[in-house]
């Protein structure tokens, strides 16, 4: 991987680690017997989320935000109406440059049923180009929370209980697929 392939196609590298986050939380799901996750993809960006995960009745809207390992980005613009979601939720994905495995994770949220902690006080967030007058103008919609708001996640297992808590494990009678795959 040339490193300028991350810039040129960022917006496809973003969607591939997109689905393999979701498909590594489902994985683990499926593995550990927890029960099935729902899943939801926003098409329009402009409520704050990328994902919508159910589990056993838990909903959690999602941001995803994506940086490599050694990257110097010190934090992260969020849209407030995240806040408005009865258990938003951010998660800040850390991977290899070549491979794409995760490293670890920085997590932005609370339990399950809860909502974000208000963004209001955070900075509000500057467009990255100027104005015709070569003013930055605000983004009122968008805050920046520096890396140090997050808590660091080292593994899927902890992401899942951040994102769901405490689940009951699936029973063999839970399991009505007839499919064979």
């Amino acid at each position: 991987m040339v490193d300028s392939d991350h810039t040129t196609h960022s917006t496809y590298r973003e969607m591939v680690l997109e689905h393999l986050f979701v498909g590594e939380v489902m994985r683990y799901c499926w593995q550990n017997q927890l029960p099935r996750i729902e899943l939801l993809k926003s098409q329009v960006d402009s409520s704050g989320y990328d994902r919508v995960l159910e589990a056993n009745s838990t909903i959690r809207h999602l941001q995803l935000k994506a940086s490599h390992v050694g990257a110097a980005t010190p934090g992260v613009n969020l849209n407030i109406e995240l806040g408005k979601k009865p258990s938003g939720c951010v998660v800040w994905m850390f991977f290899d440059r070549e491979s794409l495995a995760f490293s670890h994770f920085l997590w932005f949220g609370n339990r399950p049923g809860e909502p974000l902690a208000d963004l209001a006080g955070y900075r509000t967030s500057t467009h990255n180009k100027r104005n015709a007058q070569g003013i930055k103008t605000e983004r009122a919609g968008i805050r920046y929370l520096p890396k140090r708001e997050f808590d660091r996640i080292e593994s899927i297992e902890d992401i899942v209980g951040k994102l769901f808590g405490e689940q009951p494990r699936r029973s063999v009678a839970d399991d009505d697929d007839t499919d064979d795959v």
